[in-house]
């Protein structure tokens, strides 16, 4: 699987922007469970989805946010059911690479998690993130609830006006979808091959 890995990194297939430090990081704590599916359900704990390019490089940006109980990469809001990872480098199923977080809203609120999803990537950037193109690597935030989709608005709004950006931010925001866990070999890959950031 590293073989894998590494040839389609020489492609170009993987994520390139560095992994910035985000609001409520603890970087010394790695302890974060990778499978969320255990999670969902249980009393105090939400979800909540987002899609920001690679999905490697946005899920170890998530770990490190005190709160989160667990993560998992993965495939949604496309039309084809299990999709493999060869078939959403394709293009052709309509799926964005995700993160799934399942977090404890009473150590961090959602707002705080979508400061996150700002900072790990370029959101005026329309299906890409730095040199990876195409609409699976598309800015898009998976709402599970009104609550969700009212501040996911209101952050996207406020980031906007504020001047940061000169072009105008294209993410999506949608209702949430099937999520198709990826393959495990995906799952918390930084932790996995011993890597603080994507190779440029």
């Amino acid at each position: 699987m590293r073989v894998y890995a590494a040839a389609l990194m020489l492609l170009g297939v993987a994520c390139s922007l560095p992994l910035a430090e985000p609001a409520g990081a603890n970087a010394a704590d790695r302890s974060v469970a990778g499978d969320t599916s255990a999670f969902k359900g249980v009393q105090g704990m939400e979800t909540a989805t987002f899609a920001a390019g690679c999905f490697w490089h946005v899920e170890e940006a998530f770990r490190r946010v005190e709160g989160v109980k667990a993560t998992s990469v993965g495939y949604t809001g496309g039309h084809k059911e299990e999709p493999t990872y060869r078939e959403v480098c394709t293009g052709t199923t309509g799926h964005a690479e995700a993160v799934e977080v399942v977090y404890e809203p009473e150590t961090v609120s959602y707002e705080k998690l979508l400061e996150v999803f700002w900072k790990v990537h370029n959101p005026t950037q329309k299906d890409r993130q730095g040199p990876d193109v195409g609409h699976q690597y598309r800015s898009a935030i998976f709402c599970h609830t009104p609550d969700q989709e009212k501040a996911a608005r209101a952050s996207m709004k406020a980031l906007g006006e504020s001047g940061q950006y000169r072009q105008p931010i294209v993410t999506e925001i949608v209702g949430a979808q099937t999520f198709w866990r990826a393959e495990e070999y995906h799952q918390q890959y930084f932790k996995k091959n011993g890597r603080s950031h994507c190779p440029r």
